[in-house]
């Protein structure tokens, strides 16, 4: 974020981090909601979406949406919140990138531990909704042209005195275009934190919790090689798997891949092994008909020589939830085009 005296008028210098979501509607929840445009929220760490949902319920504005508060912590942290991770050369800190002097105006003890703190993330998270609903606020009632989003991004990092200066978001002449690439890369990865639908999970037990588990992760970039029983994680290439235009993404990406996934949702009540071979060969005696699928049973996919290369979670309605490959991302898709039909080898109850 850029500091200037202009920033220091309103200069929360936020910044913020990756990954992962969760909303269970009640303790026996019959769905998980991921859609509904604005309200719907994806891909974001299940230990920061209620923050940001209740961020979102206490702003007034219209513009403000969980999305746009996902996509500005992606921005700044990528949800990080460790001391060395989270504290910005220029000495702000936190989840969300606070500066001390700003800090003071916006800070407040919203998760009720006693300590008002931008290392605690339901402190920090309700602090940047409360500036970019007040940011937004003024956005609307200044009369500049443009997307009252991109004016409230603008003024959360230049100042909203830079907005004021430019009549606008300051242009890419201004500090070599940081202000105008902040606000440009946070509305253009919006879409990638709203949810893509709603995935119904009836019933409770094993299955079923571990489909709801599962569900959290949707939006999560798929990584070959990453993942596990803790949570998404930077993937390896194997010589063959993981390469994206040339280059190993896996590497550089924070993800699933489809047996981490898997091993993540059914993990601890379920110790299945990592890889998929090896969970169908822990399960296969547990065989299930296409007629008697539940949620949470696991589908496979094996090559014409009985390799098993793909596994996915049945998700009920003909649906499976699964990481399908690089480039992509956790997802619902349709069982008949998830993977090639004639690659279908079975279904198993873990």
């Amino acid at each position: 974020m850029l500091i200037s005296a202009a920033a220091a008028f309103i200069g929360l210098f936020v910044v913020a981090i990756s990954l992962i979501v969760m909303v269970i509607v009640g303790e026996d929840a019959e769905a998980i909601d991921l859609s509904d445009g604005g309200g719907g929220l994806q891909g974001v760490p299940a230990e920061f979406r209620s923050w940001i949902l209740k961020a979102d319920a206490e702003c007034d504005q219209p513009a403000m949406t969980p999305a746009l508060l996902a996509a500005q912590l992606w921005q700044e942290s990528k949800f990080k919140t460790s001391e060395e991770e989270a504290t910005s050369s220029a000495g702000a800190q936190g989840p969300a990138q606070f500066m001390p002097g700003t800090w003071t105006t916006w800070g407040r003890d919203s998760d009720g531990n006693g300590e008002v703190s931008p290392w605690d993330i339901g402190d920090a998270v309700m602090a940047q909704g409360r500036m970019m609903c007040s940011l937004l606020k003024q956005a609307k009632n200044s009369g500049y042209p443009g997307d009252v989003r991109a004016l409230a991004l603008g003024g959360y990092n230049a100042g909203w005195g830079r907005v004021v200066e430019f009549g606008g978001v300051p242009p890419q002449s201004f500090a070599n275009g940081e202000t105008y690439n902040y606000v440009q890369l946070i509305l253009s990865t919006m879409k990638r934190f709203q949810g893509l639908g709603r995935l119904q999970v009836s019933g409770s037990g094993t299955g079923p919790d571990a489909l709801r588990k599962a569900g959290t992760r949707m939006g999560t970039p798929y990584a070959y090689g990453g993942g596990g029983p803790s949570g998404p994680s930077t993937g390896f290439c194997d010589g063959n798997n993981g390469y994206s235009g040339g280059r190993c993404a896996a590497s550089s990406t924070t993800g699933f891949d489809c047996s981490s996934l898997v091993q993540y949702a059914y993990w601890s009540s379920v110790r299945l092994p990592r890889t998929a071979a090896a969970q169908y060969g822990a399960t296969s005696d547990r065989a299930v008909a296409r007629a008697d699928f539940q949620p949470g049973d696991l589908l496979f996919w094996a090559h014409s020589d009985g390799f098993v290369y793909h596994v996915a979670i049945y998700a009920g309605d003909g649906k499976v939830l699964h990481a399908p490959r690089t480039g992509r991302h956790v997802e619902l898709a349709p069982l008949t085009s998830a993977m090639p039909q004639d690659d279908y080898l079975g279904a198993t109850r873990p």
